[in-house]
């Protein structure tokens, strides 16, 4: 920040501001690049991610089979708005889960 205003008086004593602002902007330069590139590469795709979960979540109906978060795999009997009834194992076991718990879905119904 010293050096910032160090360079703001300089350039008000040698009359020269042009100068004085474009060694400013090379200076920032970098910072602005690398926080274009953190975006790019960072927040922009998990944000991508984050979208076609949702909707493989909100597309999911009743017949599909899914993955749970924690591996539970099941049959979709009922989907609530939040909710979802699935059914696993072969002695019908009805477990309630939420739909943020999620994981993928292995078989759409036809």
């Amino acid at each position: 920040m010293n050096e910032i205003i160090r360079m703001l008086e300089d350039a008000a004593d040698t009359g020269t501001p042009t100068a004085s602002l474009w060694s400013m902007v090379s200076m920032f330069a970098p910072f602005v690049v690398l926080i274009a590139v953190f975006y790019f590469f960072m927040i922009r795709p998990q944000k991508k991610q984050q979208r076609e979960t949702q909707s493989m979540r909100e597309s999911i109906s009743r017949g599909d089979v899914i993955t749970t978060v924690g591996g539970i795999v099941g049959i979709v009997i009922m989907v609530k708005e939040d909710n979802i009834l699935i059914e696993t194992s072969g002695d019908k076991t009805r477990v309630q889960i939420q739909k943020w718990a999620i994981r993928s879905v292995e078989q759409k119904s036809e």
